[in-house]
């Protein structure tokens, strides 16, 4: 039986977070510089979109380029924003087949104008569909994130639109994500490393946390396949026990 038909469609879970790790010590094991590995890394982006796609996961958030990646080398940086700008060009033709939405989170505005602007565009030309939403955490850094966050209801709370006594996780979780979207599930990480990196601290409270050594250049289907299938092969508690969660199940 293959991977994917051991997955059980009716319990996906809605959100999916990847960290698209490894492009650089994949390169290097290549001989080949860095840019390389993010060249290549944009298939495995095409393959796993489309694979969650297809099995029903309505939301997948990538984290593209975090506000510590300014600080790498300038032409690396460079490259990486024109990959950037030539892959959201190419795709959005793709998305609209497969009814993909693109959004984005992160302080877009240190994006190089070219970059923005393309995304922008694409936003706008995808924001009708309605199979998956794909969000590109871009110029993203968690804490950077809660804090603008904290300063919108400071803001509200201020001028009186809110009371203090208002708040709660809902507000803050809404005025976090775009849309309202809910947090994920899954959190998935390729390489080996086993760390979060500023990513999602809020929304990733509850999600399940998967670690894969695949380096994100070799990253297929059947290996998004196989974090979807250990995922499903987990007990969510939430707190509760396993006993609570069973009788829960069987009411």
């Amino acid at each position: 039986m293959h991977l994917k038909d051991k997955i059980n469609l009716q319990k996906l879970p809605k959100h999916v977070a990847i960290i698209m790790d490894g492009n650089g010590r994949w390169a290097k094991q290549q001989g080949k510089h860095r840019v390389f590995g993010h060249q290549n890394g944009v298939q495995s982006v095409r393959e796993v979109t489309e694979a969650g796609a297809e099995l029903g996961i309505q939301y997948m958030t990538l984290y593209a380029f975090s506000t510590e990646n300014w600080n790498r080398p300038k032409l690396e940086v460079m490259a990486l924003m024109k990959l950037l700008v030539h892959t959201i060009r190419k795709e959005v033709k793709t998305l609209n087949k497969n009814s993909i939405r693109l959004q984005a989170v992160g302080n877009l505005k240190l994006l190089p104008k070219d970059a923005y602007k393309e995304l922008q565009e694409a936003i706008e030309a995808t924001k009708d569909n309605t199979r998956m939403t794909l969000v590109l955490a871009l110029s993203y850094s968690s804490k950077w994130e809660i804090i603008e966050a904290v300063k919108k209801i400071a803001r509200e709370a201020k001028d009186g639109s809110i009371e203090i006594e208002d708040i709660d996780e809902t507000m803050f979780s809404a005025a976090l994500s775009p849309d309202n979207i809910p947090d994920p599930e899954l959190m998935i990480r390729t390489s080996g490393e086993t760390r979060i990196s500023n990513f999602l601290l809020w929304q990733l409270a509850y999600a399940e946390l998967y670690f894969s050594p695949v380096f994100w250049p070799d990253f297929r289907k059947d290996n998004f396949y196989q974090a979807i299938y250990d995922y499903q092969n987990r007990e969510r508690r939430f707190g509760k026990t396993s006993e609570q969660i069973l009788d829960g199940e069987s009411q």
